[in-house]
């Protein structure tokens, strides 16, 4: 019985581990790895198992760095069940076809390349046919809904309030020796964030596998964030705001909040461009899934009908309509991805603006390390885009509060809900907000602290029992 640490060890992306009892072999995750000149290296190297030997995958969310690689796994033999919640298995099918797409286009690109050079052309990673045929073997669960998945492992799913249908996971093992309960995270919502509901507290766990994306930081107060937001739509009297956004949760969140403060907020004199197809699919399944909603959510819903519509909202569907957005000079807010500027239709509004003085780039999320996104959170007075220097006049705003992860006081306070301080490894974290996390833990009621290294493996036998 025993749970290795394949993937957002020491680092924040690419979300993999893999619990072995009994025989049998479950995959939590399968995230691809974001951000960094190695990714591509990275996510075409060989897995560290044989994916035929893998005989099921709890999926937490479908955020790429927890399922990008599944089509990967299935197209290298993998051919179990992936259980996970109803309103993720519909996520994925759009953003799993959504990222063929881009690797096949970056496939391409890279190819032509390598073409000149007298060099084999590349396979992209996966295809639209692999993504789709995961998407077939996504098997829903409903939160609270425990299920014997295997001989010895049952798995319920609990809110995380992260994004749509984003999961806790309990998993139980029994060996017929010993029995263990291990609770992974995953992603871990911000407390009172809307549309979601809040995190759900788990009593008990023998191990808790626990993520520390922002281990070292606490987020402002809603209200202030709200504020702050306000105060940048304030001070852009002139040029076009551009807030490169996570299709998936964040665009919703923000759609959300605009639409409850269309009025106040001035909004009524900016033309707000969604600029995302994928975001705009992601809304729909938002839409569709009001089960999870929060009281307040479901209150905007009741009375607006669409709780994500104001009447300057404008969808851009086409790549004409994307790029005639180049031509506006003054008065636009585009919403486009992806979230952190490593690709998609915010690249392209960066180099029409971002050299402005008048322009105001808009940060709402997590930013890892080696992406644009970081660097202009970074203060770079200079950026690459397809091989050109572009200067940075723009006015760069963090809004920091607007993350959908925990921060470290919700990190702790989820945490302290377990009873008896069980062992927690921390994952999903870059090295020194793990570590100032992995502190904090110590000082209170954790019984042990581990920040484990890529490959590191625990047996879980060796745990002490928590009963």
């Amino acid at each position: 019985m025993q749970l290795e640490f394949l993937g957002a060890a020491r680092e924040v992306t690419g979300s993999c581990c893999l619990v072995t009892v009994g025989g049998r072999r479950v995959l939590v995750d399968c995230g691809l790895v974001q951000g960094g000149r190695d990714e591509a290296e990275r996510n075409a190297a060989p897995f560290p198992f044989t994916p035929a030997s893998i005989d099921a995958v709890v999926l937490t969310h479908a955020h790429l760095d927890h399922s990008g690689r599944l089509p990967l796994l299935l197209k290298r033999g993998f051919r179990g069940p992936v259980y996970t919640h109803a309103a993720t298995a519909e996520l994925c099918a759009i953003m799993l076809e959504d990222a063929a797409g881009i690797l096949a286009h970056e496939a391409e690109w890279t190819n032509r390349k390598r073409e000149r050079k007298g060099l084999a052309p590349l396979e992209p990673l996966y295809d639209r046919d692999d993504a789709l045929a995961v998407v077939e073997r996504m098997r829903p669960l409903a939160f609270g809904e425990a299920l014997d998945i295997l001989p010895g492992v049952r798995v319920r799913l609990q809110d995380a309030g992260h994004i749509l249908g984003s999961a806790i996971v309990e998993l139980w093992l029994d060996d017929g020796r010993r029995r263990r309960k291990l609770v992974f995270s995953g992603d871990l919502g911000h407390v009172g964030a809307p549309i979601l509901r809040d995190p759900t507290p788990v009593p008990r766990a023998d191990l808790v596998i626990l993520e520390s994306t922002y281990g070292d930081r606490c987020h402002r107060a809603w209200d202030a964030t709200w504020q702050e937001l306000a105060e940048v739509l304030e001070e852009a009297r002139t040029g076009n705001i551009l807030i490169p956004s996570f299709a998936v949760g964040r665009t919703q969140e923000l759609l959300y909040t605009f639409a409850r403060h269309y009025r106040d907020w001035g909004l009524e004199r900016w033309h707000v461009f969604l600029d995302s197809p994928l975001a705009v699919k992601a809304t729909a399944a938002y839409r569709r899934h009001l089960e999870v909603y929060d009281s307040d959510a479901r209150r905007a819903q009741r009375v607006a009908g669409d709780p994500f519509h104001f009447p300057t909202l404008r969808i851009t569907e086409t790549v004409e309509a994307s790029i005639a957005l180049n031509r506006i000079r003054s008065g636009a807010i585009i919403i486009a991805g992806s979230g952190m500027c490593t690709g998609g239709r915010i690249k392209q509004h960066l180099k029409h603006n971002v050299w402005r003085a008048d322009c105001h780039v808009v940060i709402v999320g997590f930013q890892a390390r080696g992406t644009l996104g970081r660097a202009l959170v970074d203060g770079a007075r200079f950026i690459r885009l397809w091989g050109e220097t572009v200067r940075v006049a723009a006015q760069v705003h963090t809004i920091g509060g607007l993350s959908a992860h925990a921060d470290q006081a919700g990190l702790l306070d989820w945490y302290r809900r377990f009873e008896g301080g069980p062992p927690v490894a921390l994952l999903h974290g870059e090295a020194d907000a793990m570590d100032t996390l992995a502190e904090r833990l110590r000082q209170g009621p954790a019984s042990r602290v581990l920040t484990p290294l890529p490959g590191e493996r625990l047996d879980l036998a060796a745990l002490p029992d928590n009963p």
